[in-house]
């Protein structure tokens, strides 16, 4: 779809920056005006992992005035086959800090403001507001609703990526012109039934692939040229090198973009509604002080065993998620003590209580943030 350019051209380049861009400047479609939009314009990227790492990378070059990063995670090594923003060296760092030392790096005139928390329902709206057009390089669903529901509400285009083993998947969510999210996803699969890159594994060529699908986007929206690809799911099959698309609708009863929702707020409690009961969550903080207390509890890591190997709670046991899915778990489990479960976020242990939970052990939680949050106290 020919849509105007999202952002008004600003002053006249500079002879440095016609030097800088000149390979993309001489692109008759793009020229000196194009690039004084991409100058001009403020791109935020929600996710600093797969996806956000080459993205990041490619908006950084191509010139992108402004650039915002969302992420609350540190760099482990697992993360380097495929988040090449990232070396050995900075293991354990917070991402949005090498992030934007990097961009810096690559151009020192980019505006990178990084905002190190996770973006939820109080916050969405607020960091959102300040940006032209969104990347969502999430990999969870309770996240992706929440993104594309605060776009929608504020106007704002956002381009969703995925990427799983071999297959990839991007989209241009823009409710003015065509469906959101919601239109081709209104409720979420069931707790567990996707498998995440942990589990499932990702190549890590093709997060490079998808990502320049979505930084592609953005670009050409910001610059209108070419045709944005709205109402259109492209993906890519990197196993046979396949590319195909197709055709999205826009739902006329969509509960957040139709004409009759009521666009007022965000609508969910989006753990919640993607099956996370969070009522059953026990903080970081509250679980170092059972340590400190020497309270009698399990407590069961659900990640994979690579992961465990890199890091740990001290106490822990490892039980990876799988074993809860064909509840095989369930015969190693204690009905006489607490069950506290983990894993890396909350995502994958919220959904493994419920499965312990359906079995009878009820007293039984989930660590709220994962080991991330613990690691951050």
């Amino acid at each position: 779809m020919k849509t105007p350019p999202l952002v008004n051209p600003g002053p006249s380049l500079t002879d440095e920056e016609r030097s800088r861009y000149s390979r993309q400047i001489v692109i008759s479609e793009v020229s000196e005006v194009g690039q004084e939009r991409l100058r001009n314009s403020k791109v935020l990227c929600i996710g600093a992992g797969g996806l956000g790492s080459p993205a990041i990378l490619y908006l950084a070059a191509a010139g992108i005035g402004s650039i915002g990063i969302v992420d609350f995670d540190s760099i482990d090594e697992s993360n380097l086959h495929r988040q090449i923003l990232y070396t050995q060296a900075d293991i354990g760092k917070r991402k949005v800090d090498i992030a934007k030392k990097k961009i810096l790096e690559i151009n020192p005139k980019t505006d990178v403001t990084i905002h190190d928390s996770r973006i939820d329902n109080m916050n969405a709206l607020e960091i959102l507001a300040n940006y032209d057009i969104i990347i969502d390089a999430t990999d969870n669903f309770a996240t992706r609703y929440l993104i594309n529901d605060a776009a929608v509400l504020l106007n704002k285009p956002y381009v969703w990526g995925s990427v799983n083993r071999f297959d990839g998947q991007a989209a241009i969510f823009w409710s003015t012109y065509g469906p959101c999210y919601r239109c081709v996803h209104p409720t979420p699969p069931p707790p567990g039934s996707v498998q995440n890159c942990a589990e499932a594994g990702v190549l890590g060529v093709l997060c490079a692939s998808i990502a320049s699908l979505q930084v592609n986007e953005v670009i050409k929206a910001i610059t209108g040229i070419g045709e944005v690809q709205i109402g259109k799911m492209m993906i890519y099959d990197a196993l046979n090198s396949e590319y195909s698309k197709i055709d999205i609708k826009k739902d006329s009863n969509c509960v957040i973009c139709s004409q009759s929702a009521p666009q007022q707020k965000l609508l969910e409690d989006y753990e919640g509604f993607c099956g996370i009961n969070v009522s059953n969550e026990i903080s970081a903080k509250d679980l170092r002080k059972k340590f400190a207390d020497n309270e009698d509890f399990v407590l069961i890591d659900v990640r994979e065993p690579e992961e465990f190997e890199q890091s740990c709670i001290p106490g822990s046991t490892l039980i990876p998620k799988g074993f809860f899915l064909d509840h095989s778990a369930l015969s190693a489990l204690p009905a006489d003590k607490e069950i506290i479960l983990h894993c890396r976020s909350g995502i994958r242990s919220a959904e493994c209580l419920e499965i312990i939970q359906g079995a009878g052990f009820t007293n039984s939680r989930h660590l709220g943030g994962g080991i991330l949050a613990w690691e951050k106290l």
